[in-house]
């Protein structure tokens, strides 16, 4: 696995060399969001599609 100053400098290397500082930390806040998520299906596990769909069928209705 990268470390995260190779994390931030491979996103800094995609992102357009007029971007602003508002896309830099949107980019990074979006990739740091990702592997947390990530992260904690790896340990919590996820739901299948189904079941997802299913709860949130039942929660529309309410």
């Amino acid at each position: 696995m990268n470390t995260t100053k190779q994390q931030i400098a491979s996103i800094l290397e995609k992102l357009p060399d007029d971007c602003t500082l508002e896309d830099m930390q949107y980019h990074l806040y979006v990739a740091d969001k990702i592997h947390k998520g990530i992260e904690r299906a790896d340990v919590e596990g996820v739901v299948e599609h189904q079941v997802a769909e299913q709860k949130l069928a039942k929660w529309l209705q309410e």
